[in-house]
């Protein structure tokens, strides 16, 4: 997991009562800072979590701390920056500025600039900035009849994700291939912005609120015309299912649209179940290492992506369930 508790019991530690009374408060936001927000502490290891009457929620505690130093004006340029998501994009994927941004991204001299300006390591390995995004070189196949099937509607809209859109496109592609083949009628969510998690990680919660008032009418709308809502990247399918309805409670389109999202697995994998996904693989894909993204287990709908791996005949899974240290926004 993170190094919060870490650094937390170690400050306890080297105190001078051996107890919290003793830390320095300037500790305090050492371990804000190595707080990732993966849940995973409350999910599966914090034993304060409800019904314990302390009712700790450690993550959003954290969370909180991170607004209230967003809002005194603490924040670094550069986490501001970072965390711009569809500005970098959109900057980045300008023709001619791409290939500038992608030479920019892997040249030793600028990267030692960005380490002392905008203490970006010049060791990080950068996601490079597609040449086209994901979104204009889309092609969705609304042709098919809608099939609903008990646990799953029978047509998707995909939320592409700043990620898929800037930096891996052919995931995006793949995933429409997919739903072709298995004559899921597609289309896009006709007008998107980032979902809103690298702000809420950020703690700038009126840019969170925002991203919602942007994105929300137009999920909530699918939603209600009886689409399932896919994301390929789990961040973001869990700021729609999760966090959104604790900051919103009382919106109903954020409710419904919570209702409405999927993580791509877990919509095949409930197809499946539904009988209407053709799972009649014909290749082996031999021995694969399947890291669970900790923002996908924190959705509790189980190993869907193992699962659907499995269909293959001759596949072995190696699952691994570690932290991989990218912390997103701030890997």
């Amino acid at each position: 997991m993170c190094n919060a508790f870490p650094t937390l019991f170690d400050a306890i530690d080297a105190s001078d009562t051996g107890e919290l009374d003793s830390v320095a408060k300037k500790v305090y936001w050492e371990v804000v800072d190595q707080c990732y927000l993966c849940d995973m502490c409350f999910m599966t290891k914090c034993p304060y979590v409800p019904p314990h009457p302390f009712n700790l929620d450690f993550p959003h505690l954290m969370l909180r701390a991170k607004a209230v130093k967003f809002r005194k004006g603490e924040t670094t340029f550069r986490d501001k920056l970072l965390s711009s998501t569809d500005m970098m994009g959109k900057l980045a994927t300008i023709p001619v500025v791409v290939q500038m941004v992608n030479a920019v991204n892997n040249t030793p001299a600028t990267r030692k600039v960005m380490d002392s300006v905008l203490g970006i390591h010049h060791e990080r390995k950068l996601p490079e900035y597609a040449s086209s995004t994901f979104r204009s070189k889309a092609a969705p196949d609304s042709s098919f009849a809608v099939r609903d099937g008990k646990t799953t509607p029978g047509k998707v809209a995909i939320y592409s994700t700043c990620y898929i859109n800037y930096n891996e496109p052919g995931i995006g592609h793949d995933l429409l291939k997919i739903l072709a083949h298995n004559e899921i009628p597609s289309c896009l969510v006709e007008r998107e912005a980032c979902c809103g998690m690298p702000k809420l990680e950020l703690g700038d919660l009126e840019a969170v609120d925002r991203l919602r008032q942007t994105n929300i009418p137009q999920l909530a709308r699918l939603a209600r015309e009886g689409y399932a809502i896919l994301t390929a990247v789990p961040s973001c399918t869990l700021m729609y299912k999760q966090e959104l309805p604790l900051m919103f409670p009382d919106d109903a389109d954020v409710k419904a649209v919570a209702e409405a999202m999927f993580d791509p697995f877990e919509y095949l994998v409930l197809r499946n179940n539904d009988g209407l996904l053709k799972a009649d693989f014909k290749q082996s894909l031999g021995k694969v290492s399947y890291h669970v993204p900790c923002h996908l287990r924190v959705q509790n709908m189980g190993l869907k992506t193992r699962e659907m791996l499995q269909l293959v005949p001759d596949t072995q899974i190696t699952t691994v369930e570690r932290c991989s240290g990218h912390d997103g926004t701030w890997g």
